[in-house]
């Protein structure tokens, strides 16, 4: 998914934004937004996984279901179907 964003100087470009679910083991993204509600959103927050922070996939189970994310220094497993609601952007 293509998102349209805008740097300091006004100047309009895209940015890919993909889900922490579509993340291949081992690559780093930035989160960029949590759709993520209630207790859940609190908890990850409580984490450290709020907007603006690193994130890489560190393993993921057979069935895709969780997946290990490292965060801040320490290592979470989120359920694919909350994973599916956390958009990031490529991390440079």
């Amino acid at each position: 998914m293509l998102k349209t964003a805008e740097n300091w100087m006004g100047v309009r470009f895209l940015v890919n934004i993909l889900s922490l679910s579509d993340l291949p083991v081992g690559k780093t993204v930035v989160v960029e937004e949590i759709l993520l509600s209630g207790a859940m959103r609190l908890r990850l927050m409580e984490l450290g996984l709020v907007p603006g922070t690193r994130v890489r996939c560190v393993h993921r189970a057979p069935s895709g279901s969780p997946g290990a994310y490292a965060v801040r220094g320490a290592v979470i497993a989120i359920r694919k179907s909350d994973a599916v609601r956390i958009l990031t952007e490529p991390w440079a």
